[in-house]
């Protein structure tokens, strides 16, 4: 695949409207693409009009992978400046469409032993990963794609996601001793939150976290009978330790209702690339069946879901050198 061809075929995968539980139209574009392309491409339903897209010449022992669903708002491509922008460019079309690239110089090559796999609902839990996890066929490394700026993944970081709720009691706002502010507890809860002393990693860093959502109450005369938020904590060990200590924290007056939690990940890297450690929370560990995990993509977290998301198209192609790199290297080392 030529480099021309390599941004036309993410422009137009990310101008498909693939925000997360609408990927469909995406997944029929790329089990369209993959197959015209000479793969044998197998898909597997997650929701109704929801699904993974594999693609495999020879049984695999490398596996590209990455997701196609995106954050909203959804917009268009463009190029400027040296730039493509567009909602996924960076998180992960871009990423996806390199993988091709980069399986289709290995093919050119003579090598058939690399697959593709591409994934829904990374955005919002991971269900298509999880489901994924069920169909590993015996590939040996899982080369997962997020924005890394091309650089190799030591470890990242998990997640625990938690609901916190209070209950009042409604009364007249005339009236405060008739009634119980929700709200007051919750907002009470979520400042001791702050002096609490959470986890930390040698070399993760500290666990930090997000109250991400919020809300209560029923109108503003009315004391408020009820509140909650969730709480997104990203975490450097296991979300059982957060739990005893939100538990300890939070006291009687608000609840605790466990959502999601992805454990941080140890990943496999390559001598003599550019590595490091990240924040954020990737399929891998949702895909641990598809081989020893390594991480690395092109584009700047810093950009992904942002306003005005983009990622530098150089950096695009630099990620098909760099993914056959990691393809021939792994293969090389008895793959």
């Amino acid at each position: 695949m030529d480099p021309l061809t390599q941004i036309r075929l993410t422009r137009e995968l990310v101008d498909i409207d693939s925000t997360t539980g609408r990927e469909g139209e995406a997944g029929e574009f790329l089990a369209r693409t993959l197959r015209s392309l000479g793969y044998t491409v197998e898909t597997q339903d997650v929701t109704p009009g929801r699904f993974n897209v594999l693609a495999t010449i020879d049984p695999p022992d490398v596996v590209f992978s990455t997701h196609f669903d995106c954050v909203p708002p959804f917009f268009n491509s463009r190029e400027e400046d040296g730039r493509l922008h567009g909602r996924g460019s960076c998180d992960a079309k871009g990423t996806l469409v390199a993988q091709i690239a980069a399986c289709e110089r290995l093919r050119a090559n003579g090598e058939t032993r690399v697959g593709l796999l591409f994934v829904v609902g990374e955005e919002r839990g991971s269900d298509g990963a999880a489901l994924a996890n069920t169909i590993a066929n015996g590939s040996r490394y899982l080369i997962d794609g997020e924005p890394t700026d091309n650089r190799l993944g030591i470890a990242t970081r998990g997640v625990y996601r938690a609901r916190l709720a209070a209950a009042g009691r409604a009364a007249h706002s005339s009236q405060p001793h008739l009634g119980v502010s929700a709200i007051e507890k919750l907002v009470d809860t979520i400042v001791a939150l702050r002096g609490v002393d959470w986890p930390d990693d040698a070399d993760l860093g500290r666990t930090f976290y997000t109250v991400g959502l919020i809300s209560g109450g029923v109108a503003p005369n009315v004391i408020p009978p009820a509140a909650e938020c969730e709480v997104m904590f990203r975490t450097v060990g296991p979300g059982h330790e957060l739990r005893k200590l939100l538990d300890r924290h939070v006291g009687s007056d608000v609840t605790v209702e466990d959502i999601l939690e992805v454990p941080p990940v140890r990943l496999t890297t390559v001598p003599g690339l550019d590595s490091a450690v990240f924040s954020f929370t990737t399929d891998i560990p949702l895909l641990d069946r598809w081989g020893a995990p390594l991480l690395c993509g092109p584009g700047s977290v810093t950009l992904a879901h942002t306003a005005d998301e983009y990622v530098e198209i150089t950096a695009l192609h630099q990620a098909v050198d760099r993914y056959q790199y990691l393809a021939e290297s792994l293969r090389r080392s008895g793959a």
